[in-house]
């Protein structure tokens, strides 16, 4: 029996927890392009969604075997290639 993945390109900060992405773009400049290459946001990385805090903001992100929490906004910044069932239509 196969599992049917569900892949569609989103920003990071639309995933639900439990999903995964691959980054497909940084679309910021300048700073925050440097910042998340320097994080490890770099194309082709996978990204679980860990959590949400309580009040829905930031939200934990585990990528390279590390966590990073990012303010939604921020996570708007990064393109990415949605994986597995929990993706939000």
């Amino acid at each position: 029996m196969s599992v049917r993945l569900t892949r569609r390109a989103c920003f990071l900060g639309d995933l639900p927890p439990g999903s995964c992405g691959r980054v497909l773009e940084i679309v910021a400049r300048d700073f925050w392009r440097r910042r998340f290459m320097d994080l490890g946001f770099t194309p082709g990385t996978l990204v679980e969604v860990v959590r949400r805090s309580p009040t829905g903001d930031p939200v934990a992100y585990r990528l390279r075997g590390v966590t990073i929490a990012l303010r939604r906004e921020t996570a708007a910044l990064i393109r990415v290639e949605a994986w597995g069932e929990g993706v939000v239509p």
